[in-house]
């Protein structure tokens, strides 16, 4: 049997990982400064990360939502607390794109609307409606096709003004737009989103699923704006690796059996690898961490000639040059052992490296970039 052609692949094996480094089967050093997508939240094979999957896995592994996991409230309990959301509740999924489709059909049942206002760049998953609400066609197959989705452009006030209404059930909006080449709100804009939310009578959704989790130095990057969303959707940096997803219910939403549901969700290992994450990011001040040398990063590469803008916040950063980044992210990677990623933007290049990055090590990114951009594009 063939493994199903849809990934494009690097000619590299990794076998072991440890902190911000990869090794491979020919024992090769890489620096992962991409995370697998914003993944890696507190490293490699965290010592307290592989322990607490350990001990559980000894345990019990797998049981259904039909039976008592004390470890769910015990995850929930931290999450509120490191959140700042301990008034909200909790649901518990897979993934990211599950997320983000339990949050919307939330919001509808919520206030029993259709539309879903989403916004030029977009990225919310690959299922169903999650898709739907993703700006891009190309991953949209015709089934996918959904006339209540309204796409607005980033950061347009009056677009949004114009927009809103009492037909809207939710405005769904990255903290910080990832796969579109990190771009990030303005502070007026998520405060008049909570505004017209409020007065309109719609949910306003938060994807943090690769913002969140202290990666732009709060918590959730819309944190920054100090506003509160209706519903948050995380996953991605939430098990360092081990698939899990999470809903963040304000209080105004009322469960009943049934509304939700989740084979594999909030399982037994799902909930000791987002505990471990947790307490690492405690323990470790990942979150201040991520905010001191992702602020050195990007005031470092702003120096840089060959850049024509960097954007982000904390450890989630997008170098746009003038061209491709390709052959640039390719240098990196073959010539200096060093992992980034591209965007839908395909002259921005994506560093989400883990929290745990100390400044030594973004030195070492730094000179390897400097490197790099001072080779003409042709010779790169």
């Amino acid at each position: 049997m063939k493994l199903f052609d849809v990934y494009p692949l690097f000619d590299i094996t990794p076998v072991r990982g440890e902190g911000v480094y990869l090794y491979d089967d020919k024992g090769e050093q890489y620096m992962d400064l991409y995370g697998g997508h914003a993944v890696i939240s507190i490293g490699h094979s965290h010592p307290h990360y592989v322990s607490l999957l350990g001990e559980q896995l000894r345990q019990i592994g797998f049981y259904s939502n039909s039976v008592k996991i004390p470890q769910q409230q015990e995850l929930a309990d931290r999450l509120g607390a490191l959140s700042g959301y301990d008034d909200y509740s909790l649901f518990l999924c897979n993934s990211g794109a599950e997320a983000n489709e339990n949050a919307l059909k939330l919001a509808s049942f919520q206030n029993g609307r259709k539309k879903v206002i989403a916004f030029e760049g977009s990225f919310h998953g690959r299922t169903s409606l999650a898709v739907a609400a993703t700006h891009d066609p190309s991953i949209q197959a015709a089934i996918n096709e959904n006339s209540n989705i309204i796409f607005l452009p980033w950061n347009d006030e009056d677009d949004l003004i114009a927009a809103m209404s009492t037909e809207i059930s939710a405005v769904i909006i990255e903290g910080i737009q990832g796969v579109g080449g990190v771009h990030v709100p303005s502070v007026s804009f998520l405060k008049l989103l909570r505004e017209l939310c409020d007065q309109h009578g719609a949910s306003l959704i938060l994807d943090e699923i690769q913002s969140g989790y202290g990666r732009s130095g709060h918590f959730f990057a819309h944190q920054h704006a100090d506003i509160r969303a209706d519903i948050v959707t995380m996953a991605k940096g939430m098990g360092n690796g081990f698939p899990i997803g999470g809903v963040l219910i304000g209080p105004g939403y009322k469960a009943r059996h049934g509304l939700l549901g989740t084979t594999f969700g909030g399982n037994y290992l799902a909930c000791a690898a987002a505990i471990a994450v947790l307490d690492v990011m405690k323990e470790e001040s990942l979150i201040a961490n991520a905010a001191g040398v992702g602020a050195y990063l990007i005031d470092q590469i702003k120096a840089l000639q060959g850049v024509k803008q960097v954007r982000g916040m904390g450890l989630m950063i997008g170098i746009e040059l003038d061209g491709p980044c390709a052959p640039l992210r390719r240098k990196l990677l073959e010539e200096h052992h060093i992992f980034t990623g591209t965007s839908s933007n395909k002259n921005t290049l994506r560093v989400l490296p883990p929290l745990t990055m100390t400044k030594n090590q973004a030195d070492i990114f730094l000179d390897a970039l400097s490197s790099c951009l001072k080779l003409t594009p042709v010779n790169i």
